[in-house]
């Protein structure tokens, strides 16, 4: 099949990859001028298959009333004159009970161990390097209570087969002793140590040039306009060259929407509305003064709900979220004290380890669900696929949902309990596994 890819991210790039395997001629459209230069650019950089638990929980509506006018909160909901807003928030509100919470770990999970086998099996075939650390994730917290219904967590996960372990103090610097100068006020943690973390954008990056070689076409700095319909199929997708402004109708059999947050609004007019919206993040950037006192272990730390990874010579501090549109400017007063806090707490933590006068600040679009579900498999419009709606867990999900997809569009069936959109096609019998 010809297959058009709409988004050059890791969602993007995965999927073609894995439809090149499938033997498929892939084009892939993205309004940047390289690959992973949007959401996939400067995240927290974990793999994080044991720490993906979803955002709506019993307690999270209590928390997210009591943040609501804190500019340095974890998440930060700005209401807006916006349905699709308003859509989603009620949807989350909706999935904040512990059975619906218990049944999205579940799918969560699944579809993390999945995609971290299909990672591990990508990386040993094209020895793509990005600051790549196998030595877990390690969740920290700074009082009792947090401690305790960390370790509550922990306890779910191992119900779903995950390794996560509950540490004493004196266990979790053991595990990271550059936390020594902080672990005064440390309570306890959980680590996991099978998670990893890299640098997605490097990554991105290597294998869409990979992609490249292998034959897929890549038009950087296009627009998408739309799509052009025809009873229940697409017959073209309309793009526009930035360079030129040339508007220009692309064809293929098969189109697959991989384009983060702005999926959704591209997906409306043909009647595929799909509850995705941004959740804006942070991140900072700082080289180390001293890498031989900085962490190894990829952190979370609870209080303030950011990640901590290294990356060779530098350090990436992410996290908060910010439900307030498709705005990802570092200008306004709310980012610079969400930006300012980072780096704050980085100094709290590893005190003169890292250079802070010079931070590389950045902020993307996570395309968000009210379940962190994404989206993957096809939609109403039959040759019409969807991959997004990832949020924190592009990342992690990336390589396992661009597998899964293309296995779907060739009429086989992954090898994973996940929910996929649409029917997998009646010939699919046989499951398929991830080295397969």
């Amino acid at each position: 099949m010809k297959v058009i890819v709409l988004g050059a991210g890791i969602i993007g790039v995965s999927t073609a990859w894995h439809l090149l395997d499938e033997g498929h001629e892939v084009t892939v459209v993205d309004r940047q001028d390289d690959a992973a230069l949007e959401t996939s650019f400067a995240n927290g950089a974990q793999i994080s298959v044991s720490f993906c638990e979803p955002w709506a929980n019993a307690e999270a509506p209590l928390k997210v009333a009591k943040w609501l006018l804190r500019d340095d909160s974890p998440l930060l909901f700005r209401p807006r004159l916006d349905p699709h807003q308003w859509r989603w928030g009620l949807s989350f509100l909706a999935q904040c009970t512990d059975a619906a919470f218990e049944r999205n770990v579940a799918q969560l999970v699944a579809l993390g161990r999945y995609s971290h086998e299909a990672l591990k099996a990508l990386v040993a075939r094209t020895g793509i390097e990005y600051h790549r650390l196998e030595r877990g994730i390690l969740h920290f917290f700074s009082t009792q209570a947090d401690f305790d219904a960390g370790a509550a967590a922990a306890e779910l996960m191992r119900r779903h087969g995950v390794d996560r372990r509950v540490l004493t103090r004196d266990e979790v610097l053991k595990v990271e002793p550059a936390l020594a100068a902080f672990g005064a006020r440390i309570a306890g943690g959980t680590y996991t140590p099978s998670d990893e973390s890299g640098d997605a954008r490097v990554f991105t990056q290597q294998l869409a040039r990979l992609c490249a070689q292998r034959g897929a076409t890549f038009l950087y700095g296009h627009d998408v306009l739309g799509f052009e319909p025809s009873g229940d199929r697409v017959v073209g997708v309309r793009v526009r060259d930035r360079a030129t402004r040339r508007v220009r109708t692309l064809t293929a059999d098969h189109y697959v929407a991989a384009m983060g947050s702005f999926t959704a609004p591209l997906l409306r007019p043909l009647g595929v509305c799909l509850n995705v919206y941004p959740a804006k993040g942070y991140s900072a950037t700082l080289r180390l003064k001293h890498p031989e006192r900085a962490s190894t272990v990829s952190l979370l730390d609870d209080s303030r709900k950011v990640a901590i990874s290294r990356l060779g010579d530098e350090v990436r501090i992410a996290g908060t979220a910010e439900m307030a549109g498709y705005d990802t400017s570092l200008d306004s007063p709310t980012a610079r004290v969400r930006c300012q806090a980072l780096v704050k707490r980085y100094e709290e933590l590893f005190p003169g380890v890292a250079d802070t006068s010079a931070p590389r600040f950045w902020a993307g679009l996570r395309p968000s669900t009210p379940t962190n579900i994404p989206y993957i498999g096809r939609s109403r419009i039959a040759n019409l696929w969807l991959n997004t709606g990832h949020g924190t867990l592009g990342w992690t999900h990336g390589a396992g949902s661009g597998r899964a997809l293309a296995l779907l569009m060739s009429g086989k069936r992954p090898d994973v309990a996940f929910g996929f959109c649409g029917d997998v096609p009646a010939r699919a019998r046989r499951a398929v596994p991830v080295a397969a």
